[in-house]
Parts: structure tokens; C-alpha cells; sequence
């Protein structure tokens, strides 16, 4: 090492030396040309033209040499400097030991590479400098002789472009024309001089040949390079130049073409700079205008966060695919960040630079848009500051909750003294969502069909009375029409004979069906636009009829049918102008911002679109109509989308369009009028008024909500009045949408603040961090500070309130009472509820002191909790998750040196411990040790608290837990919980639960035992292949990575080598210290030699709650080096721990299957009862992947229209901070309670997933279009879904944590997990429908075998009542013998069966008790299930519905559950199958298994 040192230290001053020779050399050859060019001698002639040249040159020259000799001084004198400063030291070598060679080495060379590598870059660069020099000097001094010479412009006749003579005429100029020019003239001039021409005759020496030769030798140009040159030479250089350019296939024409190029790419480009900057200049003059459609907090800025939401949505939406573009939206945290309007237009313009126009001005459309919406956020969120103020000032106890039943005794009183009005903008207290369905009677929630108990008063009436009336109407027009022409008049009253004997359902679909051959292209709707006063009415009346949508009386039995029946299904004309699209244009399951709103005008109509007068001065219109508010009249134009899409828009014939109006004038008035129908004259929308008139304004309609009926009347039926002017009203709405948008709402301003992202940052209270901070503060805990702080780390899912059904907490009660109010109320109801609530809502003093009580005790469980979690985590320092009951009473019977013996002992009285396996110790897990505590602890004398303080600090005394074996069981703790964490963020997937499980093991192994360990999970499976070699088989479904190749998916029978079975049966683990002494191991990896097969082996089982073994995590140590490397105690109880964990989160993700498997099969049934619904997504709750954040929603699978569920495999993550303008799913899953909401003109109703705790495990966001809200039957027909999915979810958490047995009901259920829940969903749906059956009566059966046809008793009666009273004897008859052909199936082939009155013989009791016990799964059951249908399914649920009979309502939906189940158990392996997709799958889609059930309404 030191040779080499000292050899390569002396190299630099080597290459100094050979660099000062370099440098000599070069300046040689430097001077050598300027002493050539001196010795030329200078053969100018007599002329001036030349001698000025000559002159010129010679400066030039001297100039030249002067700069050359220059830079070359200056360079020697800096190298020489160098030079001599440059000192070669010795240095002592550096002796390293065990270093590489390579290393070595590249230390060595780098100074002298370093040194070189800086010389050579300084010479490069002086020498580049000196060229450049050069080079400019050079111009500068051409430049200057230019100037003095003039330019002989003879030479331009040079320049010919002819292709024949061009290479030719190029040659001679560029190679001999500019030697030979100058030649001849100057032997001209000595001709000329010596008279050679005028003295002919006169012999003289002078030879012109001779004298041009020896010019042109003198002046050779390989020779002679900077000879100078007269005027006409420099004009024929710039002419050869020019020529060469038109010379094809050389140099100079290919570069002039490259020049060419480059100039035009160049203008092209400047061209396209210019158009940008000046789209970019106005697209920011845009976005300036549009920045004051926007609400602004005092100091004039819009949170940034806001802005970032907007953007997301937009890049979200399908139809843009802009997804790329989320990725760089980082969205903001927190409402500090805020915009100014410059700041606005620069935020925007960075993330849309690349947008094309269409695209811009889509996102202009969305900005408006969004700016509407960002208003009703405000306002909705100045709704609930309010409301939570009247809930600090109602909990004057401070115990942070209020009594449930109280408050919804005041919502009632409030509902019932409110008028008519009013009620109609309120939701009724006394129905769901206020009432729990636990609260609500099984018959009455299953029989009652009372449309007077929707949530909205008379919704029912009011929306059949106005579609009615519409219906007439247009049919009236229609009719006229059609007499008008004579051709069509013959085919007309055809078409009428055959309509005659339709009963009344059918002439409601004819006339709605005759709606659809009115319908004409986008471009005939633009030519036939009305005034802007005719379009407004029609807009409202439109609106009012989008409520109407599915009050058809009846639909088909499939979502499949065509886009055209759906349309002959819904009355409206909104759903007419704006249909669903074809099967495949609803594959996107969301209508974009664009399509769920009319068009909007060029940017600067957006700037100053304004609300008509008209919707100024009437109160808000219906949710279909908030669609189209805030639009001017440029903006009613033809609905966007093309028509692969959408349907072509509704016909706007001028005659109908008066039809329209007047019905709708009649329509208001007759709903002003009757009390039954003044819901529709409020539930509307206000425009945004002056501040000056706002709060006369709110004033005036908070005196009409509280005013009489007739006065209401009066005053709607002036201001109708005061409209009817067409001109009028199209001034006025132009005047209006000049005007500025105001600041305010409703009067109030915003004060900036918006509680939407930090509502539970502020509001929400954790009873388990101010707990854990007491424990914090107290010192006699201080051993378990550290551990409880670690479990409240762990818990990632916070801020959800639970809901117990007895108390609300502040989130839950501010929801309830924003439900009740609604969103189309103004803030002066909500005003008007603050007051009354303060006066109603009064608590006793009794009252007051139990919810003080209540509190403390809620507490006290909390701080218990986590002082005993801790207590147990600390006793169980090797994370095997339980303890040794023998050990816990060995310790605890020292407490007080055993006086206490006795007390404690009476406490095991009190509990039931899992039975032991014989010849092994009781353990005792966590819940389990908790309660025994608890127990022991009553036992004792004294305050329970202060004992349990005592028991706590003596046994935390008593462990003596080393510094090492504490943090060995902080770092397991954690790697336990990884497990749990990886099931909750899973998305319900078992891989990363796998993974993690593995990564437990081997860090454990490397860091606490020094091994390198394999490890591989197998599961229990029934042997259906080979049943001779057991009844069951363990299959590894994982592995370490080293051991896939040989263990992965492989299978053990019981009659193979190997111990994982006797784990099986004994359900205890097995650790085998040496495998190759053992005799009795299977080994997986044949190719592994026998001397290599050492090492130690563990199997462990896995158990579930109930303590069976579903399969074995088996451990070795083969793949270590060590020959001898048994596992530990302390190991193998952590193994024991890894397993438990494993098995807690294995069926976590089982369970949230089974959820889903639920409510696939809920959706469905629903989807074939309902046609409102226009989709269902499921959501489920996890942690966030952030650490100290907010939980998020994963987005599992989405239902479209056709009933088509989409289930994800990588479910999108949604979280809260991206979820303003949609913020109605945090707010169910905060208060686990019902939402309405209204977002883009769909209406919402969220429904929680409830755990057993209360809390929201998950959210289902029922969407329902634009109708505001569903027809009591289908409102009744979706709580009777969540109530059965809820009950199922119930019993699958309830089965996972081992709280309640599994209850097999059906024969079907013990073909396994999978099948069972499958059919959950009606199992539990069967079971309460025969509850409801065994409360019948035996009149209930009596009145239906009443039921009989007479035609010769009926033929004086009306063809209507006759018609209608057929069909219901033809109801319940069918429905009767298709039950009782489940019980005598013999009767198909009877004459029996078609005799009513011998079918009435098998109505007794005994086919009740038949119903109640019925299993429709049972092996033995054969019945004719094609016969059956066809008497259940001719029978629609609309029909069943109107006839209204409880008894037929319960019979109707037990006959469709058992055809489902019976169907489902013919096709069992096939129908019934987990939802989830494979791994090779993005998505799967799925339908309700036995998917023909009840037909559509």
C-alpha cells in the first residue's frame, strides 16, 4: 500500500513538464503562418481600389497578430506561475486494513484525475476563448473594411438559378472566378498601362498569358487565405453563397432547408406562444370573473380547500379521465390556507395549463356550479353551529348527552303546531329515521300500508292528484290534435276501442306511454324554444313533476327491460328530457356535474346568471327543481350529451307548452288551497335576495310559515297574479342577472369559519383520551403509562359516536335535528326550532343528577378498562394473549397477605370459564381476565373504584418485569397489532393479513432469537374428492417466500406423515426440538437430503371464538444454519399470540364477507320490488393510513340501475378532507345515524352499518335521482331491507367475537360460512314474517275466504268497481292457492284446485302452524315450484300494495322468500359463492342470487 502511494505522487509534476513542452510547441506553430505571410512579397498594382484593399489588409493583419500574441503571454505567464508554485510533498502513506483492492485503487488516482481534469478543462476553456476572439475581431474588421470599400454590384449578374449550367456557374465562382477576375483586371490595367493596344505594331516583351499566369500563382488560395478583396469579389462571394444553396444534394442545401425548417417551426411556435398567452390571458380574465360568483370570508378569500375539492371532483369525473391529474392536488389539511382572487387564478391556471377549450369550459360550468353548492354548505353549516349552541345550552348538567325520548317529544310538539306550511318543509318525528326499527311492532312494520305515515305529509296524494292532472291535460291536448286531422282521426278512435276496457292502472300507463312518441331531436327542441316567462313556468312545472317519478301503478319484473319501458314508467317529464341512457352508456354509474345540470352560457353569462323574479318572489321549488336553479335564459337551452347517452329531449310545441302553464298555475293554486297538498308550495328553494330587502324578505316568510291556511292562500294568489305578464317577467330576469351576487345568506354574512373539515376536532368528545390522561396524571400508575399509551395509539378508528338508543351525544343530536328541518328550510325555521327547543326542552332535577351519574359510571367503565388492558399486557409480557388462571389466583390471594382469600374465592361462582382440556391450565383472555377482576373487586369491602385503584397498583407492584423483557413486549405488541391493523385496511383481503403474519414471525425469530425460521398456514377443508383418506384435509394457503415453490397450495391428508393433525384433535401445540430424531414429520421439500433435515418444528393451532380448530400455523427452524436451534418458552407463547391475533383478524375480514354477501342479496331483493332507486354504494369504515388522522370510507361495490353490483378488489379510499360538497357520508358514519341529503340534485339517504357497539362499521348511500323522496311503499320496502340487513350483521359480529351462538335454522345453513351467508339475508326476513303470521287471527283467514266473484251480483255495478273488484278476488285467490300447493303439492293434479270453496277447506289452523314451521331447504321437500310461480308472480307488488290487506302482505312476501330459497338451494353450488374478486380480477359483478323475485311496481 505504501509503494503505491509514493509512486503516484510525483505524476503531476511529470505531466507539468510535458505540458510546458506542449505549450513551446504550439507556440511555434502559432508564429510560423505570420512570418509566411511576410515573406510573400505584396504584388498590388497601381489602382485605388486596390491599394485601398491593400491598406486594409495590412491593418487587419497587424491588428491580428497583436491579439494573437497577446492571450499568448498572458497564458505563459499564468502556466508558469502555476508551475512554480506547484510543490511536490511527500507524504506519509496511509496504511488501511481489510479494505477492497477497487477501493483501494480509486482512492489512489483520484487527486492526479481530480488536478488533470481541471487543467485540461482551463486549457479547453482558454483556448475556445481565444477563437472566439478571433473569430469577432475578424468580423469586426470586415465589417469595417466593408465600409470603406464599396460594393461592385456588376458581380450580381453572377446569379442564375438555371438547373442546367448551376453546378457549373457554382464551380467557377466558388473555385475560380475570384482568383481569376482580379487576374484579369490588373492585366488589363498593364495592357492599358503600357499602351500595348494603341502601339500594335510595336514588338514589346510584356506577355498578358505569362503575366496572368504568375498572377494566379502568386495568389494561389491554398496559399494565400486572408488576401484582401476588391468590392466586385465580395459581391461574387455573397453570390456563390447564394448559388449553393440551390445546388441539390449538397451540404449548403441541406442546411439552407434546415434553416428553413427551423425558421418556420420557430414562427409556428412563436404563433403558438402568442395564441396561448392570449387563451391564457383570458382564461385567467375568466376565472377573475367567476372568482366573484363565490362566497368570501371577511377578508375576501376562498379556502383553499374548497378550491382543491372542487378541482378533485372534477378530475374524478369518468367521462373527463382526468384521473391522472388528482395525483397532484395535495389537498390542504385544514380551512387556514385561503386564496385571494389572484391567488385563485394562479392555483387554478397551474393545474389546467394543458386543457383544451371544451375542457376549460367544462370547468367553468363546474366552478358556477360548485360556487351554488359552496353556498348550501355554508348554509348548512351555520344550520348546525346553531344547533350545536342549543345543545350546550340544553346540557346545563354538562354530562355531554340528552335524552333521547325528550327530544323527540319536542320535535313532535314543534311538528304538531307548525302549520300546514311548514310541515310540509319538516319530516315527521314520529316515523324512520327518527324511530328505531327495534321500537317499531313486527306487524306494524311489516303490514302497515297506511300511505298517511310518510316521513312527508300526504307525499303520496299530492304527487298521484298532480300527475293525474297532468295526464288529463296532455291527453286532452293530444285528443284535440288528432281530431284536427281527418287521416288521423279513423286510427285514433281505433286506438281508443282498444283502450276502452283497460282498468284504471292500465289507462295510466297508456296515457303515459303515449308520452314517448312526443319526443323530437336536440335540434327541433332549439328551434322551437318559447319566451324566457314561458320557459320559466315550464321549468317549475317540470320540476314539480320530476316528484311524480314511479307512481306508475305498475312496471315489469326485470331492471333489464329497455330504456323505453323505463320511460313509459315514470310520469315525468322531467325523466322524459332527461332519461337514463342505454345499458351501456350506464356504465358509468355517476352523471357527471355537466349532465346532472342544464347547459350554462359563455363566461360571461357565468359571471352574471341570476334567478328570475319569479323564483324570487315564490318560495323554493322541489328537489328536481334545485337542479335547474340559478340559471338565466341562455342557459335553458338543449340538454347536454349525445344521444348513444340519453334519449332525444321532450317536444316544447308551443300549445303544450301553454298546456303546461296553465296546469301548473292550477296545480299551485289548488295546493295552496288544500291543506293535503301544501307540502309542494314549500318545499322549495331561495334565490338569493338584496341585503337591503333580505331581511324584510325572511321576515315576510317567516310570518307565512306560521300564518293561517286562507291568508296564505290569499297572499300566493296576488303574487301569482302580479307574474302573468310574458315581457314582463323576461325584463325583469334579464335586469336580474346583471346583478352582483350577494355576499350574504339569508341576510348573514359568513364569518369565514367552516366547521365541515375540524367538526370533530372541535365538538367531538373521547372519553378515552381524557381518561387516559387522568391515569397520566396519577403517579401510582406510573409502570403503566408507557402501555397505555400504546393502546390508545392503536386505536386508529375514532371520532364515531355510538349510538345506544337512550341518549344523544352533541353530533348526534345536531344531526337529528338537521334531518328533521331538512335542506330546503330557511335558516329562520331553524331559528324558530332553537327558540322553541330552549322553552320545551326542560329536564328535571332528578333527571339532571341521573345523567351526572350516568356519566361518572361511563367514566369509571372507561378508566377500568384501560388500567386492567394495561394491567394484562404487562402480566403478559411475551404477547401470548392469555394468562394462567392458576397463576392470576397465586398472586392474587397475597393481596393483603391474604385476608382477602375467602372474597375472592366467592367470586368464581360468578363466572363460567371455558372448559379446560384435559390435563391443562384454565387461561384466561383479555375480556375474560377484565370481568374476573371485576368480579373479585365487587367481592371486596368498599368503594369499587378506589379498590379496584388498590387491587391494580398491587398486582402492577407484584410483577417484576425486567427492562429487557418490557421492551421485548412493547416491540411484540406492536407487531400484533400490525396483524390486527393489516385486516382493517385490507379492504377485506387475506393477503395482507398473511403477510404481516410472516413478517411477526421472522422478526420476532431474528430479533429475540437468533434464527432464521420458515413458516406456512393451513386451513381445514372438507375432503370431497377423496373421502377415503379422511373426512377433512389441511391445505397451506400460505407460506415464508423461500418455501412457496414446495409448500404452497399443497395438501395433507390424515393418512400421511406428520403431527398437524394430532394438533387438530388435541387443539394444543406441538414443538419438536429435533425433527430428525422424530420419526413422524412430512417433509414438504423432497429434494432436502436426510443429513440436512435438522432443526426444530412448531405447530400451533388455530381457533376460532368458540374454541374449534379451523386450522394450524406451523414454524421451523430448517433453514438455519445452526444444527441445534430449538424454539424457547417465551417464543413459542408468542407463537401462541401470533396465532390468536391471526385468527381474530382471519375472521374480521371473514365476517366484513359475509356483510357484503348480505347486502348483495338485500340490494337485489329490493331492486325487484322498487324502480325509484337509481343506485345503492356500499362503504366500510378503516383507519386511516395516516397516523394520528381520521378514519376513511373504502368505496367496497356500487348497484346501478340495472341492478348490476360492481364489487372492487382495490376499493378506492375516500377521505373526509376531499368530501365537502359530499361530506353527508362522514356525517351517517360520525353519528351512526339516518342522513338525507341533496348534492347536485340528487337526493341521498345514508344508512349506517351498525357494529353491536352502536358505532357505523359501514354506510350504504341510497341515491334516488332527483325525486325528492320514495312513495311510502317503496320507503317502507327499503327500511324492511336495512332492518333485515342490520339483524344479519348483527348475528355475523356477534358470531365472530363469540357473544352469541350460531343459530342454524335452515337445512341450507350447514352446508358451510359461505352458503349461510348467502341466504342470511332471507332466513331472517322468513322468520319475522312468520312471527308476524302467529299473530294472527283466525278472522284475518275468515275474511279473506269471503272473497268470491259473482258476475250476475256484480253487472249492476260500475265496469270500474267490477274491474277492480275481479282483480282482487283474483289477488287473493292466487296467492291462497299457491301456499297451499307448498303444503299439498298432490293437489296439481286435482280438480281441487281450480274450486275456490274446496281450496277454502285447507284454510285452517293447521296451515298457519305449516307456515310458521316451514323450512324451504329441507332435503325432503318436493314441490312444483313452475306451478307456484306462475300463481305468486302474475301479481305485482303495486297490486298487492293498493289491495291493502295485512294478511296478503305477509303471505305475498313469505311465498316470494321460500321460491328464492328453494331456488337458491336447487343451484347451490352454483348460485351461492364468496363476492369477492380473484386476485387476476379488477372487479366482479354480481346479482342477487335467485334474481326473479317479486316484479318491479
Amino acid at each position: 500500500m505504501s509503494e503505491s502511494a509514493s509512486q503516484e505522487e510525483p505524476k503531476p509534476a511529470q505531466e507539468n513538464e510535458k505540458e510546458g513542452k506542449e505549450r513551446n510547441q504550439e507556440a511555434t506553430k502559432v508564429k510560423e503562418p505570420f512570418k509566411s505571410s511576410q515573406t510573400i512579397p505584396d504584388s498590388s498594382a497601381s489602382g485605388t481600389s486596390s491599394n485601398v484593399a491593400g491598406a486594409a489588409e495590412n491593418k487587419v493583419k497587424s491588428q491580428e497578430l497583436n491579439l494573437e500574441e497577446q492571450p499568448k503571454i498572458s497564458t505563459y505567464s499564468i502556466k508558469d506561475s502555476r508551475v512554480s508554485k506547484n510543490t511536490v510533498f511527500r507524504k506519509p502513506a496511509k496504511v488501511i486494513f481489510n479494505l477492497d483492492q477497487t477501493a483501494q485503487n480509486s482512492k489512489v488516482e483520484q487527486p492526479w484525475k481530480k488536478n488533470l481534469f481541471e487543467r485540461m478543462q482551463a486549457r479547453a476553456q482558454a483556448m475556445q476563448q481565444k477563437i472566439i476572439d478571433k473569430e469577432n475581431l475578424k468580423k469586426e474588421l470586415e465589417k469595417k473594411a466593408e465600409e470603406k470599400l464599396p460594393r461592385d454590384n456588376l458581380a450580381k449578374e453572377w446569379f442564375n438559378t438555371e438547373n442546367v449550367t448551376l453546378n457549373t456557374r457554382t464551380y467557377l465562382l466558388d473555385k475560380l472566378l475570384p482568383t481569376l477576375v482580379p487576374g484579369m483586371e490588373k492585366m488589363l490595367m498593364q495592357v492599358e498601362e503600357k499602351k500595348i493596344l494603341a502601339e500594335v505594331d510595336i514588338p514589346t516583351k510584356f506577355d498578358p498569358v505569362n503575366h496572368l499566369g504568375e498572377y494566379l500563382m502568386r495568389n494561389n488560395p491554398k496559399y494565400i487565405k486572408d488576401s484582401g478583396m476588391s468590392g466586385y469579389q465580395r459581391v461574387m462571394r455573397d453570390i456563390t453563397e447564394d448559388l449553393k444553396i440551390y445546388v441539390p444534394n449538397t451540404t449548403y442545401n441541406r442546411v439552407s432547408k434546415m434553416k428553413e425548417n427551423i425558421k418556420q417551426k420557430r414562427e409556428q411556435r412563436e404563433c403558438i406562444n402568442k395564441v396561448k398567452a392570449e387563451v391564457a390571458n383570458t382564461r385567467k380574465q375568466a376565472l377573475q370573473e367567476q372568482f366573484d360568483e363565490w362566497i368570501l370570508d371577511p377578508k375576501g378569500m376562498i379556502p383553499k380547500i374548497v378550491i382543491q375539492n372542487v378541482l378533485h371532483e372534477f378530475f374524478q369525473n369518468p367521462d373527463f379521465q382526468l384521473e391522472a391529474c388528482c395525483q397532484q392536488l395535495d389537498i390542504a389539511d385544514s380551512m387556514e390556507p385561503r386564496l385571494n382572487k389572484t391567488e385563485f387564478m394562479e392555483f387554478i391556471s397551474s393545474h389546467i395549463a394543458d386543457f383544451k377549450s371544451e375542457m376549460f369550459e367544462e370547468l367553468l360550468k363546474s366552478l358556477c356550479h360548485c360556487a351554488d353548492e359552496f353556498r348550501e354548505v355554508i348554509k348548512t353549516d351555520m344550520r348546525r353551529q346553531m344547533f350545536a349552541e342549543l345543545f350546550l345550552h340544553c346540557d346545563r348538567g354538562k354530562v355531554g348527552f340528552l335524552d333521547r325520548q325528550r327530544t323527540l317529544a319536542v320535535l313532535e310538539t314543534f311538528y304538531d303546531q307548525s302549520s300546514k306550511v311548514l310541515r310540509g318543509l319538516l319530516r315527521n318525528p314520529r316515523q324512520w329515521p327518527f324511530v328505531e326499527f327495534g321500537e317499531i311492532d313486527l306487524p306494524e312494520f311489516w303490514g302497515d300500508m297506511d300511505n298517511q305515515k310518510h316521513i312527508y305529509e300526504d307525499f303520496d296524494k299530492a304527487l298521484l292528484e298532480m300527475n293525474t292532472l297532468l295526464s288529463e291535460k296532455h291527453a286532452s291536448k293530444t285528443q284535440s290534435k288528432i281530431l284536427a286531422n281527418p287521416e288521423d282521426q279513423h286510427k285514433h278512435d281505433k286506438d281508443r276501442k282498444s283502450t276502452l276496457p283497460q282498468s284504471p292502472p292500465e289507462q295510466q300507463r297508456g296515457t303515459t306511454a303515449e308520452q314517448e312518441p312526443n319526443r323530437t331531436s336536440t335540434n327541433e327542441q332549439e328551434q322551437d324554444k318559447e319566451s324566457t316567462g314561458e320557459q320559466e313556468l315550464n321549468k317549475e312545472s317540470v320540476a314539480r313533476q320530476g316528484n311524480f317519478t314511479g307512481s306508475t301503478p305498475e312496471q315489469g319484473s326485470s331492471r333489464e327491460r329497455s330504456i323505453a319501458e323505463q320511460g313509459a314508467h315514470r310520469e315525468s317529464l322531467l325523466d322524459q328530457g332527461q332519461p337514463r341512457g342505454s345499458i351501456a352508456g350506464q356504465g358509468a354509474r355517476r352523471e357527471s356535474l355537466l349532465d346532472q345540470e342544464r347547459p350554462r352560457g359563455s363566461v360571461a353569462e357565468q359571471g352574471a346568471r341570476r334567478e328570475s323574479l319569479l323564483d324570487q318572489e315564490r318560495p323554493r321549488g322541489s328537489v328536481a327543481e334545485q337542479g335547474a336553479r340559478r340559471e338565466s335564459v341562455a342557459e335553458q337551452g338543449p340538454h347536454r350529451g349525445s344521444t348513444a347517452e340519453q334519449q332525444p329531449p321532450t317536444e316544447t310545441i308551443p300549445e303544450k307548452q301553454e298546456d303546461i302553464d296553465s296546469t301548473s298555475q292550477s296545480i299551485k293554486g289548488s295546493i295552496l288551497r288544500e291543506s293535503k297538498e301544501s307540502r309542494e308550495a314549500i318545499s322549495c328553494e331561495y334565490t338569493e335576495i338584496p341585503p337591503q330587502e333580505e331581511s324584510t324578505e325572511g321576515q315576510i316568510y317567516e310570518e307565512q310559515l306560521f300564518m293561517s291556511p286562507e291568508l296564505q292562500e290569499k297572499i300566493s294568489g296576488s303574487s301569482r297574479q302580479g307574474h302573468l305578464s310574458e315581457t314582463a317577467k323576461k325584463e325583469v330576469q334579464k335586469d336580474k342577472s346583471c346583478e352582483p351576487k350577494s355576499q350574504k345568506i339569508e341576510g348573514k354574512s359568513w364569518s369565514g369559519e367552516l366547521l365541515t373539515c375540524n367538526w370533530n376536532t372541535k365538538y367531538a368528545k373521547c372519553e378515552d383520551e381524557e381518561q387516559a390522561d387522568l391515569i397520566y396524571g396519577n403517579s401510582k400508575f406510573t409502570d403503566l403509562h408507557s402501555i397505555i399509551r400504546n393502546i390508545q395509539s392503536y386505536k386508529e378508528v375514532k371520532s364515531r359516536s355510538a349510538f345506544n338508543g337512550v341518549s344523544f351525544n352533541l353530533l348526534q343530536f345536531v344531526q337529528l335535528l338537521e334531518t328533521f328541518v331538512g335542506e330546503d328550510a330557511p335558516l329562520s325555521v331553524s331559528e324558530a326550532l332553537t327558540s322553541f327547543f330552549k322553552k320545551g326542552f326542560v329536564e328535571t332535577k332528578e333527571e339532571r343528577m341521573s345523567g351526572l351519574k350516568e356519566a361518572r359510571q361511563n367514566a369509571s367503565r372507561v378508566q377500568r378498562e384501560l388500567l386492567l388492558n394495561a394491567l394484562f399486557q404487562k402480566w403478559d409480557c411475551d404477547g401470548s394473549g392469555f394468562l394462567d388462571l392458576k397463576e392470576v389466583d397465586e398472586l392474587l390471594y397475597t393481596y393483603k397477605e391474604g385476608m382477602e382469600k375467602e372474597s375472592m374465592k366467592k367470586a368464581k361462582l360468578h363466572i363460567q370459564f371455558p372448559k379446560p382440556y384435559p390435563g391443562h391450565e384454565l387461561r384466561l383472555s383479555p375480556k375474560q381476565f377484565q370481568k374476573y377482576i371485576e368480579l373479585v373487586v365487587s367481592e371486596l369491602r368498599g368503594n369499587e373504584d378506589e379498590v379496584l385503584e388498590s387491587v391494580v397498583e398491587f398486582l402492577m407492584n407484584a410483577l417484576g418485569r425486567s427492562h429487557v423483557e418490557s421492551l421485548r413486549n412493547c416491540a411484540r405488541q406492536k407487531w400484533l397489532h400490525q396483524i390486527q391493523h393489516a385486516a382493517e385496511t385490507s379492504g377485506v383481503s387475506l393477503e395482507p393479513v398473511y403477510t404481516e403474519t410472516f413478517k411477526a414471525l421472522t422478526k420476532d425469530a431474528e430479533a429475540h432469537g437468533d434464527k432464521k425460521i420458515s413458516a406456512h398456514i393451513s386451513l381445514l377443508e372438507e375432503n370431497l374428492l377423496l373421502p377415503d383418506r379422511g373426512n377433512v384435509l389441511l391445505r397451506n394457503v400460505a407460506c415464508t417466500l423461500d418455501d412457496a415453490p414446495f409448500v404452497l397450495n399443497r395438501v395433507l391428508y390424515r393418512d400421511m406423515k406428520g403431527i398437524s393433525f394430532t394438533v387438530v384433535d388435541e387443539g394444543q401445540p406441538i414443538h419438536v426440538p429435533q425433527v430428525q430424531h422424530h420419526g413422524n414429520i412430512f417433509f414438504w421439500n423432497r429434494s432436502r437430503k436426510k443429513n440436512d433435515q435438522n432443526g426444530s418444528f412448531l405447530a400451533l393451532p388455530l381457533q376460532d371464538a368458540y374454541m374449534r380448530i379451523f386450522g394450524v400455523l406451523a414454524v421451523d427452524t430448517l433453514r438455519d444454519p445452526q444444527k441445534i436451534n430449538i424454539f424457547l418458552p417465551h417464543e413459542i407463547r408468542f407463537y401462541q399470540g401470533v396465532a390468536s391475533v391471526f385468527s381474530t383478524a382471519y375472521h374480521y375480514v371473514h365476517s366484513r364477507e359475509h356483510i357484503l354477501h348480505v347486502v348483495i342479496t338485500g340490494i337485489g331483493w329490493l331492486y325487484n320490488i322498487t324502480s325509484s332507486i337509481t343506485g345503492i354504494t356500499t362503504y366500510f369504515t378503516e383507519p386511516s393510513p395516516a397516523k394520528d388522522s381520521d378514519y376513511v370510507l373504502r368505496n367496497m361495490m356500487v348497484t346501478g340501475h340495472l341492478g348490476l353490483t360492481e364489487i372492487h378488489k382495490n376499493p378506492p379510499i375516500i377521505f373526509r378532507k376531499t368530501c365537502i360538497f359530499r361530506d353527508f357520508l362522514f356525517k351517517c358514519t360520525d353519528s351512526s345515524e339516518v342522513v338525507l341529503a341533496s348534492v347536485c340534485g340528487e337526493n341521498h339517504i345514508v344508512v349506517p352499518l351498525r357494529e353491536r357497539t352502536g358505532e357505523a362499521l359501514g354506510v350504504l348511500d341510497v341515491s334516488i335521482g332527483r325525486n325528492k323522496m320514495l312513495l311510502y311503499r317503496e320507503f317502507k320496502d327499503l327500511q324492511k331491507m336495512m332492518k333485515v340487513i342490520q339483524v344479519a350483521c348483527n348475528e355475523i359480529l356477534g358470531e365472530l367475537s363469540g357473544e352469541t351462538k350460531k343459530n342454524y335454522i335452515l337445512e341450507i345453513e350447514n352446508m358451510g360460512e359461505v352458503h349461510r351467508a348467502g341466504i342470511l339475508f332471507f332466513r331472517v326476513m322468513l322468520k319475522e314474517l312468520q312471527e308476524c303470521l302467529r299473530l294472527l287471527t283466525s278472522m284475518d283467514f275468515v275474511s279473506l275466504m269471503l272473497y268470491d266473484y259473482d258476475p250476475l251480483a256484480e253487472a249492476k255495478s260500475p265496469d270500474s268497481q267490477s274491474q277492480e273488484l275481479e282483480a282482487n278476488v283474483k289477488l287473493v285467490q292466487d296467492i291462497l292457492r299457491g301456499i297451499i300447493l307448498f303444503f299439498h303439492p298432490e293437489l296439481e293434479l286435482s280438480s281441487d284446485l281450480g274450486n275456490w270453496d274446496q281450496c277454502k277447506l285447507y284454510l285452517n289452523q293447521n296451515l298457519v302452524e305449516n307456515i310458521c314451521d316451514f323450512d324451504p331447504t329441507a332435503g325432503k321437500l318436493k314441490v312444483n315450484l313452475k306451478l307456484i310461480d306462475e300463481y305468486i308472480r302474475d301479481h305485482s307488488r303495486i297490486e298487492v300494495w293498493k289491495f291493502g290487506n295485512t294478511t296478503i302482505e305477509y303471505l305475498y312476501h313469505w311465498a316470494h322468500i321460500c321460491l328464492a330459497l328453494m331456488k337458491l338451494n336447487q343451484k347451490k353450488d352454483s348460485a351461492i359463492s364468496p363476492p369477492l374478486p380473484s386476485k387476476t380480477d379488477s372487479c366482479v359483478y354480481a346479482k342477487m342470487p335467485g334474481g326473479s323475485l317479486p316484479g318491479k311496481c
